[in-house]
């Protein structure tokens, strides 16, 4: 199965950018659709982005034109680019690869912080 470790958060500024990175290893990583969700405190995990392994790609409205998924398949690892974070954006952010006949897996998550 993939196993998934998320680097690249951090605390930044309103208005500034981070680039989430989530390395998968195992096999059949290109057969895994890769996701991104989050979770602040006192409320529910929400979807944030996901890309699919032909490179088709989804995102929540609240980051829409904010938000970049993509994924290196030679290097085995998705990224998400943030663009002008908001203070509503700090979260966990988990990565997940999710492939059909298969459970979930998840990375350990990773913070983001965004001050006002």
């Amino acid at each position: 199965q993939v196993q998934l470790v998320e680097s690249g958060g951090g605390l930044v500024q309103a208005g500034g950018s981070l680039r989430l990175s989530c390395a998968a290893s195992g096999r059949a990583f290109t057969t895994y659709a890769m996701g991104w969700f989050r979770q602040a405190p006192g409320k529910e995990r929400e979807f944030v982005a996901a890309i699919s392994w032909s490179g088709a790609t989804d995102y929540a409205d609240s980051v829409k034109g904010r938000f970049t998924i993509s994924r290196d398949n030679a290097k085995n690892t998705v990224y998400l680019q943030m663009n002008s974070l908001k203070p509503e954006d700090t979260a966990v952010y988990y990565c997940q690869a999710h492939r059909v006949g298969f459970d979930d897996l998840w990375g350990q998550g990773t913070q983001v912080t965004v001050s006002s």
